[in-house]
């Protein structure tokens, strides 16, 4: 019978167990062999992607010292001649290299073709590609390509279907209550650690600059260690609401208090947001945690948004 283990070979990574316990799988197969696969990390903002890239490229240069991490924000790509010049050849061409393509939704779609000639699988793990008579191998021993959205459904299909997916998971309570705690170097009360850490939505990112305000509060105010009064003094100034709302999601519940089946046109017009932002930015996450619901009369307050809002007063 196969067991599974906590990864050891991110020690310093909190929470993602069984994203660790993949990568682990795939960096003690290149261990033997020099190939990873080719990675594509999915998780939404702020859980971590970058992180667990680096310490995944940081794994392989233990394992390879020649191999060098690169990160490009797909974003500045416009066009796969762009790609080739200023990506491929500087970087890809006779290099140990990890590339990391960050924001993949972004990458157009003729540099999409491009790479599924580049990432087709193999027994050789060694590919070409030609733009303008000019051609650069691909050695897949020597190169690691990673990938990381929180669009997949932006992402080319085929493209998708040539990545090894990794997701990354929600962060708990306890363990944003860790990377907190991690990011100070205040004592902190262990309740008041469990409330900072519920209004955090998961968010690593949050938690670590969430960390940053409770240091600066802390030598303002020469307080060395942080309890439950200094929290809600902290929250007072900076409109931290519980569950991590923001005053826009409060605004909304508070509309669809006064207003029965709202239609999203009506929300958007009384809050002066797109429709399309009320619906991505703010409606996700109140429907996450059932303060309010969309049915086919249009949307509504729930029972524990009436008493968020009730206790919230």
């Amino acid at each position: 019978m196969v067991t599974t283990k906590p990864s050891n070979l991110f020690p310093d990574i909190i929470g993602q167990a069984n994203a660790k316990r993949v990568l682990e799988f795939f960096c003690r197969g290149f261990e033997k062999t020099d190939i990873i696969p080719h990675l594509m990390f999915v998780a939404p903002k702020g859980c971590g992607k970058t992180t667990m890239t680096k310490a995944t490229a940081r794994r392989l240069k233990e394992i390879n010292s020649d191999k060098k991490y690169f990160e490009i924000n797909c974003s500045t790509i416009k066009n796969v001649k762009q790609f080739f010049n200023q990506i491929v050849i500087p970087l890809c061409q006779d290099r140990d290299a990890t590339i990391l393509f960050d924001e993949c939704s972004e990458i157009p779609k003729d540099v999409s073709m491009a790479l599924l000639t580049i990432l087709n699988p193999n027994p050789d793990n060694m590919t070409s590609f030609t733009l303008e008579d000019y051609t650069v191998d691909f050695d897949f021993r020597r190169l690691s390509f990673m990938f990381a959205t929180t669009e997949t459904q932006s992402v080319f299909h085929a493209l998708m279907d040539r990545l090894e997916r990794v997701d990354l998971e929600e962060y708990s309570i306890e363990e944003m209550g860790k990377i907190v705690s991690l990011n100070l170097d205040v004592n902190i009360e262990p309740k008041t650690l469990e409330d900072i850490a519920s209004v955090l939505r998961g968010n690593a990112r949050a938690a670590q600059k969430m960390a940053q305000k409770i240091e600066s509060y802390c030598e303002m105010n020469d307080v060395k260690r942080f309890g439950e009064s200094d929290w809600k003094k902290l929250s007072k100034i900076l409109s931290i609401f519980p569950m991590g709302l923001n005053t826009t999601e409060i605004l909304l519940l508070n509309i669809l208090k006064d207003n029965k089946d709202c239609s999203l046109t009506n929300l958007s017009a009384k809050t002066g947001i797109s429709k399309q932002a009320v619906q991505r930015d703010f409606e996700i996450y109140l429907q996450k945690h059932s303060l309010m619901e969309i049915t086919t009369a249009g949307r509504n307050i729930t029972a524990k948004g009436l008493e968020y809002l009730k206790e919230l007063a």
